[in-house]
């Protein structure tokens, strides 16, 4: 059963600590490179809202450290604006620096076309059929998604799937942002089964998925930042994924790159096959929802 540790702190540091004991952070991290992406879309002096917070990434690089990794890379690709200024703005390049760690900026050169594979096996063929990325993705022994918890306009939710495929994709390439299409490319065509072909490409190994804040009513930017204390981990992300947008309040049908990813055999997204060591998902809902709502919610069905 997928193992997901879902906890709630209002301190993100105590809150990762508690869910991250129950990862196997010593097979994951000891001796290789890792790479933490965190969450990087765009941000700017006045609204850092939409990305990962200095504190959660310190947090995260704190506790792999303990654990002896050959090398921690911190491995961003904005897709609106250039990573270094998303990261600079919103503090995460000081705690970087801070930390000794390494940052790299994937939507630069060199680049390398990757196939990518959807599911012909239940008539699914996507729009995009390859995507140029920096091959040094390639290298990373353990890769870690570090996400927010968001809605997403066009993807529904925006967690740790996403938060790889939308951002492999090099800018650097196909432009800044990507929607001016310097190269030609299908991205917003059929977000859903895109996301969902480079989640059987590019898996991550560990997912975590944190409400500090969280954003509702509209995202990936310019909603409603609701701190919520929320941390979900998992090295199953599709079960994180699904456990996100059940906090969000969406089943696994109603996000159609879930689904697809299910389908695909990527992860678990039946929560009754999943292991919660810290928080059941109904108590995480109940908490989700009164941090965001001011009301206990459960999201089930009459």
């Amino acid at each position: 059963m997928a193992v997901v540790a879902i906890t709630q702190n209002f301190d993100i540091g105590e809150a990762l600590g508690q869910a991250l004991q129950h990862m196997p952070l010593e097979r994951l991290a000891r001796g290789k490179l890792v790479a933490v992406k965190p969450n990087d879309t765009w941000a700017s002096a006045e609204d850092t809202t939409g990305v990962t917070q200095p504190d959660t990434l310190r947090a995260v690089l704190r506790h792999l450290k303990a654990f002896g990794p050959k090398h921690i890379v911190v491995s961003g690709g904005a897709g609106a604006v250039q990573t270094e200024e998303v990261f600079r703005v919103s503090g995460m390049m000081d705690v970087i620096s801070e930390e000794g760690v390494e940052f790299f900026d994937h939507n630069q050169p060199p680049f390398l076309e990757v196939a990518l594979n959807y599911m012909p096996e239940v008539d699914v063929d996507g729009p995009q059929k390859s995507v140029m990325v920096n091959p040094r993705v390639f290298e990373y022994e353990t890769l870690i998604a570090l996400s927010q918890i968001k809605l997403h306009d066009i993807a529904t939710v925006t967690l740790a799937l996403k938060n790889i495929a939308m951002s492999y994709p090099a800018a650097g390439y196909y432009g800044h942002p990507r929607s001016a299409q310097r190269h030609e490319h299908s991205f917003f065509g059929d977000m859903h089964s895109f996301i969902a072909a480079m989640a059987r490409r590019f898996p991550p190994d560990l997912a975590i998925t944190v409400g500090h804040p969280a954003m509702v009513g509209t995202g990936p930017l310019g909603g409603i930042a609701v701190e919520t204390g929320i941390v979900i981990a998992s090295t199953d992300p599709l079960a994180a994924d699904v456990v996100g947008a059940r906090l969000l309040g969406f089943e696994p049908q109603a996000v159609r790159h879930l689904w697809e990813a299910g389908l695909l055999g990527l992860g678990e997204i039946r929560s009754s096959h999943m292991t919660f060591p810290e928080m059941s998902l109904r108590d995480a809902i109940q908490a989700f929802s009164q941090a965001v709502y001011g009301k206990k919610l459960t999201f089930e069905h009459a």
